[in-house]
């Protein structure tokens, strides 16, 4: 689980490639529900969903804070 105070740390630019990557691993798990109807972690899909809300809003307050 991601730490939005780990977060406030990174680059604009790592903090987007990481956003990239939880969306990969999101469909991977949804596709992997879908197919067998069951996941190995049922909490890991939900737990993703909240970490790329968490990048979002760090990547969102920065982009505020550069325009302003």
């Amino acid at each position: 689980m991601l730490k939005a105070s780990e977060l406030i740390n990174q680059s604009s630019e790592e903090l987007e490639a990481q956003y990239e990557d939880i969306c990969r691993d999101i469909f991977e798990l949804a596709n992997e529900l879908h197919v067998s109807r069951k996941l190995e972690k049922p909490h890991a899909l939900k737990e993703k969903k909240k970490d790329r809300a968490r990048v979002l809003t760090v990547l969102r307050q920065k982009k505020s804070k550069g325009s302003t």
